[in-house]
């Protein structure tokens, strides 16, 4: 884990996390319109992110980015105290080995500095060990969505206060 490293994203890690993240939706079944694979950011992280208020983390092992994570505030709400945890995918290479606890620990920090009081998210159903890993942190399940992410295909939502 000594090569392993949380840090902002740079510009020229773009290419690679939209890579890790396509990849991870591809085999996690997730369908390809109504979630994040359509998302325009997705290919600009570094320039979507790269505002106040907002961060995205990427892993780096070894030089390869291997996942990553960020927060920004939820879409679609007139409140500025509500964030979402936005894009959280890992390689399998990097599963179980608490990296995701340390990136949610990262971006909820990062959450309280920039003045959110609470954390949303959204996943699929079937996606346990990520639900499993909110729930740990502290995350409770919503009965429907918040905010207007676009990610209409994402059924499973939760909240936490910061």
């Amino acid at each position: 884990m000594s090569d392993i490293k949380i840090r902002k994203i740079a510009i020229e890690d773009n290419t690679k996390i939209a890579t890790v993240i396509r990849d991870v939706l591809i085999e996690m079944g997730v369908p390809k319109v109504g979630t994040a694979y359509e998302d325009e950011a997705l290919d600009k992280m570094y320039e979507t992110y790269d505002y106040p208020r907002r961060r995205y983390y990427v892993v780096e092992e070894k030089g390869n980015i291997i996942g990553g994570a960020g927060i920004a505030a939820l879409e679609g709400r007139d409140s500025d105290t509500i964030c979402e945890l936005q894009k959280m995918y890992f390689l399998p290479c990097t599963r179980g080995k608490g990296i995701g606890f340390q990136m949610i620990q990262k971006c909820l920090e990062f959450a309280k500095e920039a003045g959110y009081v609470k954390c949303y998210l959204e996943t699929m159903p079937y996606m346990e060990a990520a639900r499993k890993l909110y729930k740990r942190v502290g995350f409770l399940p919503l009965e429907k969505p918040m905010g207007d992410t676009g990610h209409y295909n994402c059924q499973a939502w939760m909240i936490k206060e910061l």
